[in-house]
């Protein structure tokens, strides 16, 4: 991890399940993790590192920070967030710079794929 002063340099959300997060994004990104604990795990993989913190069991509260990931095939990735449990809050869109959808994890946060095609 490369570290650049005033850049972001990693991601953590509210983690509820350790093992239900750890598939859903194995399954739908194929995102890597490594378990630090009973409560935290962190990733790498998805363009930057992150982690899911469930130390302070802290509920997932709104409206939260929306990361956006990017998709080569909307369509496919869709497919495969609903397969692996997640909810979509918004099916796909168009929006002037393409299109995106916005679905539920199984921790409770929000994001958004896009795509430009």
């Amino acid at each position: 991890m490369s570290n650049t002063n005033n850049h972001i340099n990693y991601i953590e959300f509210p983690l509820r399940d350790v093992s239900v997060t750890k598939a859903f994004y194995e399954t739908c990104f194929g995102w890597v993790f490594q378990d630090w604990g009973p409560d935290y795990i962190s990733f790498s993989g998805a363009g930057v590192e992150g982690g899911f913190n469930g130390e302070s069991k802290r509920p997932v509260a709104e409206p939260g920070v929306l990361v956006v990931l990017y998709s080569n095939d909307l369509g496919k990735v869709l497919a495969k967030v609903k397969e692996a449990g997640g909810v979509i809050k918004q099916d796909i869109y168009e929006f002037p710079g393409g299109k995106r959808f916005h679905f539920e994890d199984p921790n409770g946060n929000e994001l958004a794929i896009w795509s430009d095609k």
